[in-house]
């Protein structure tokens, strides 16, 4: 069985989006967590070792981090081929791109929240890489492994709908986030992220 250990409106809402991708039946277990402006706090009955969000429980396995959730599910359900498996020509690109989202992307766009991007010309220069490196895969797209659409897609577009001020402008980008975010599976996992609107459920 699946459970995601999941907080309304923070890095755990793409995953029920990729769960509902899968289509495997799973649990949202609702936890409260502390969150950026200083509200809530860590929740006892979350198995993260960190009182963050997600986390994912499969069979009695606990697993965390934004890109190995991807990367476990990705091999768990190879059916819902959401990502290149084991022996696959293009399992190296995949793994790169979860890897260049927590590593790249992540920080990338919290400096430029921060301000730091003015301040510091490293800082920069890694954000236009970043960027440079996300348009050339969607010049060549439409996704950021090439024709299939992929966990490492729903990563990196999570941070264009919920920041889209921070992340690269330009109708490349916009065409992207449209193209993902009009999957069908976005708007049933969006009914589930709060639970008054989804009580503690099963797909």
């Amino acid at each position: 069985m699946l459970a995601l250990y999941h907080a309304p409106q923070s890095r755990s809402s793409r995953f029920l989006w990729l769960l509902e991708e899968i289509g495997e039946p799973y649990t949202v277990e609702y936890v409260d967590i502390r969150r950026a402006d200083g509200s809530g706090a860590p929740d006892p009955r979350n198995p993260h070792p960190d009182g963050k969000v997600p986390a994912l429980l499969h069979d009695g396995q606990l697993v965390t981090e934004s890109a190995a959730i991807c990367a476990y599910l990705t091999d768990a359900f190879p059916r819902a081929k959401l990502g290149p498996t084991l022996g696959d020509p293009k399992r190296g690109a995949y793994l790169t791109w979860l890897a260049f989202y927590a590593g790249v992307i992540e920080p990338a766009v919290t400096a430029k929240v921060k301000g730091r991007l003015e301040k510091d010309p490293d800082e920069k220069r890694a954000y236009d890489q970043m960027e440079s490196r996300l348009r050339g895969a969607l010049e060549s797209g439409p996704y950021v492994l090439g024709d299939a659409f992929s966990t490492a897609d729903i990563l990196v577009v999570s941070v264009f709908q919920w920041m889209r001020a921070v992340m690269p402008p330009g109708a490349l980008f916009d065409a992207y986030v449209k193209r993902c975010t009009e999957r069908p599976a976005l708007p049933r996992a969006f009914a589930k992220d709060r639970p008054a609107e989804s009580a503690r459920s099963s797909h």
